[in-house]
């Protein structure tokens, strides 16, 4: 069986003004948090929830006129009236009075599509809303007042409604626009024959784009062109009757008694100023703000205080609360869990869901030097060679014991030696010279040289690329060797060095260059072949008979 849901009726003198449905509504803000609307006690919001009511899913279920809603009487002009048939044929939950079909559409496109009032369309939720949140109920019947029990609190709203109704509300008239002028709003252009929308309450002489008819203090479209004219501006009534009148806060309704209370620049009844959670009266007592909402002190520790990770206690408003991450701790419990210094002002470094000083995670966590075995501590410098790691002054040459700092250094083994000391223990020298080799040396039988310091033992030539042969041990080039050592040929006279793999011919102590050893009357080579000999000379057989 389904139950009834209730609905906001408001009534006047010509019956009916609006049914408002919004007992049980889902909460659009909460969804499936919440089980539906409950109007809380006294506050305009959701007792489940704590959500406003205008976040709840609350709607017109009929048909809503304007004029019915604020209480006034239905006037004889036919260009105020549009009837609900009318309304409906053309696609929309309401249109300005007095227009054709063709003007109607004219006006809806000049408006923001996400507000213009077509039936089925996110429009037609947003006048719903519009009309709820700019025309208050407890603005325009005393019967939604829950809080005005004085007789003069009562006269007093009577006053304010016949004046708001009298000299500042009324419904502005979509209209051609007969001359050029600027928008009242955003001072744009406005042709002749525009439509425009006029406010009787601020005089023929200005006007507004449709778009441009809204709230000065919300900025919200106007809903069905109703507004109340104020201080040369237009205001939602909510608004216009904000300059009037205070309003509270908690129960959305405006204040017409003497004695009010101001908290956090808002203005309460007295017995309204009272804790979000479980409605205690805060005046003259300690509360908290949390969310723009006021705690007493008991369900803010309730709710909102943390518990100390040192203690377990709840961290209570009259302490400080010293957080890190998701941890926190009493400013007293903030201390070193190993040497139980306190961290309040101090640096520290977490491990292991513990805090620690700088001093003791350091002895108990940071990394050692390999030299000293002492750990590395905040802003030390560390240097890291092969896996290990030393500090500035433990870093040395492992033959002078001095730092290296950042100065280069050569490895030997697992050892680190600095240069002077690699040179003067560890570098190979130059055979010729006794100095270092650093680069680019030559090495010949097992002897280092440096490469300008290899040269021809004779002419101190530089053999480095070129062909050279040694004698007792010396090295010499092949021009000094075949001056000094070689052989002569005896055709040419040119030494025979062997150099490069050169073969020569030998016989009776005479020799001959492989090439030379040619026959002296026709130059045929002998190489191989019987040869005769005519004094110093050779000859074949054939040029020797």
């Amino acid at each position: 069986m389904s139950l009834p849901i209730p609905q906001i009726i408001i009534s006047c003198e010509d019956g009916i003004l609006v049914q408002e449905v919004d007992e049980g509504q889902p909460c659009l803000a909460c969804t499936d948090h919440c089980p539906g609307f409950s109007l809380h006690v006294w506050r305009n919001t959701c007792q489940n929830c704590k959500c406003p009511r205008e976040l709840h899913d609350v709607y017109n279920e009929n048909f809503v006129n304007v004029r019915d809603r604020l209480g006034w009487k239905r006037q004889d002009d036919p260009s105020l009236q549009v009837s609900k048939e009318k309304t409906l044929r053309e696609g929309f939950t309401w249109v300005p009075p007095g227009l054709s079909s063709q003007k109607i559409e004219e006006y809806m496109d000049q408006l923001p599509n996400h507000k213009v009032p077509r039936i089925g369309t996110p429009g037609e939720k947003y006048r719903d809303m519009q009309l709820i949140r700019q025309l208050p109920k407890q603005d325009l019947s005393i019967d939604y007042n829950k809080n005005m029990f004085e007789e003069i609190e009562k006269r007093e709203f009577q006053i304010f409604r016949d004046l708001r109704d009298q000299v500042a509300m009324d419904i502005g008239m979509v209209k051609d626009s007969p001359v050029a002028i600027n928008c009242y709003y955003c001072k744009g252009e406005i042709d002749v024959d525009d439509l425009v929308v006029y406010a009787s309450k601020a005089g023929n002489e200005v006007c507004w784009h449709p778009a441009c008819f809204v709230c000065e203090a919300c900025e919200e479209l106007l809903v069905d062109l109703t507004y109340c004219y104020h201080a040369k501006h237009i205001y939602c009534e909510r608004h216009y009757a904000e300059t009037i009148r205070p309003r509270c806060p908690a129960c959305d309704e405006l204040i017409f008694s003497g004695e009010y209370t101001k908290a956090m620049d808002q203005n309460y009844h007295t017995d309204h100023l009272a804790c979000w959670n479980c409605d205690k009266q805060l005046v003259a007592c300690r509360y908290i703000l949390k969310e723009e909402h006021p705690y007493c002190i008991p369900c803010y520790q309730q709710l909102f205080a943390h518990n100390c990770v040192e203690c377990s206690k709840p961290i209570g408003p009259d302490y400080k609360d010293l957080s890190y991450k998701d941890y926190h701790w009493h400013e007293e419990c903030f201390k070193c869990v190993s040497c139980q210094k306190s961290l309040v002002d101090q640096p520290f470094a977490p491990k292991n869901n513990a805090i620690y000083c700088a001093d003791c995670h350091d002895e108990n966590f940071a990394a050692r030097c390999d030299g000293c075995q002492q750990p590395f501590r905040g802003g030390m410098k560390k240097f890291e060679y092969k896996g290990k790691q030393w500090h500035d002054n433990c870093f040395t040459c492992s033959e002078c014991q001095q730092p290296i700092g950042n100065m280069s250094f050569i490895p030997r083994d697992e050892l680190v030696i600095c240069v002077p000391c690699y040179e003067a223990n560890y570098a190979q020298r130059c055979t010729k010279c006794a100095g270092v080799i650093n680069k680019g040396g030559i090495a010949y039988k097992s002897t280092p040289w440096h490469k300008e310091c290899f040269t021809c033992s004779n002419c101190d030539k530089m053999l480095s690329g070129e062909k050279f042969t040694s004698r007792d041990e010396k090295p010499f080039c092949g021009d000094c060797y075949g001056e000094l050592f070689a052989k002569k040929c005896c055709r040419c006279t040119q030494p025979i060095t062997g150099i490069g793999g050169t073969k020569f011919i030998s016989f009776e102590e005479r020799h001959w260059h492989s090439d030379c050893f040619v026959c002296y009357k026709c130059n045929a080579s002998m190489v191989g072949r019987g040869f005769l000999m005519n004094g110093d000379d050779i000859v074949c057989p054939e040029c020797g008979r």
